[in-house]
């Protein structure tokens, strides 16, 4: 399981300071860098197997379609979340009350991110402070019913709650973050949640002041 992320050359580090160039000296959130956090959560996701496959693989298709918005004729209007939000809302480019033309709005998809963003953050500050033999499959299923799991339909938890029953113990995911012993991990996590949680806070309380947190 490691071996495949030596390849990638993935460690958890990368993630870490990619976190830390989002936020912005006035505390907006760059896109870019979100976009780039996400590419190395996929990574570190993949690199656990297939059982976080239903996530990472629509994190991946989310992760396109902001792409491109970033590279498309009004990419200078996505350069942060802020001027993404105000643009959309202004240029009526999001569904608020039901799906229509906007599917692929850059509103609609982060919000996608935006909660996976925080089941990863409560799923990973458990496996921070709990015991070397911590069970993995309880810390990531009270993580997900707290976040994610009231987003997705009753076929696709059910699925979620039989893949985390196959989750490997704590060691291995420490092992795939590549950064060193436990004791480096657990203080590398120490530094990337907070980081990692102060841009789901800015963009949670931007959405909720545009009432964006129930797009459909």
């Amino acid at each position: 399981m490691a071996g495949s992320c030596e390849e990638q050359k993935f460690s958890f580090q990368e993630i870490l300071d990619t976190f830390k160039l989002c936020l912005t000296d006035s505390k907006d959130v760059d896109l870019q860098h979100y976009v780039d956090g996400w590419r190395g959560l996929i990574k570190f996701l993949n690199c656990l197997g297939s059982i976080f496959g239903f996530i990472s693989k629509d994190a991946s298709s989310k992760i396109l379609i902001l792409v491109g918005h970033l590279n498309g004729e009004n990419g200078s209007q996505y350069v942060t979340i802020q001027s993404m939000v105000k643009y959309e809302l202004e240029k009526d480019l999001v569904d608020l009350t039901k799906r229509g033309i906007h599917q692929e709005s850059g509103c609609r998809t982060l919000l996608r991110l935006h909660r996976a963003l925080r089941w990863l953050e409560l799923f990973l500050e458990r496996l921070r402070t709990s015991s070397e033999d911590g069970k993995t499959s309880v810390m990531c299923g009270e993580a997900y019913n707290e976040s994610l799991s009231q987003y997705h339909p009753w076929v696709v938890r059910k699925a979620a709650g039989v893949a985390f029953c196959v989750l490997p113990g704590r060691p291995a995911f420490f092992e795939v973050m590549n950064v060193g012993p436990s004791e480096q991990v657990v203080a590398m996590l120490g530094e990337a949640l907070p980081l990692i949680s102060e841009v789901y806070q800015v963009t949670e309380k931007l959405y909720a002041q545009h009432n964006l947190l129930d797009l459909p």
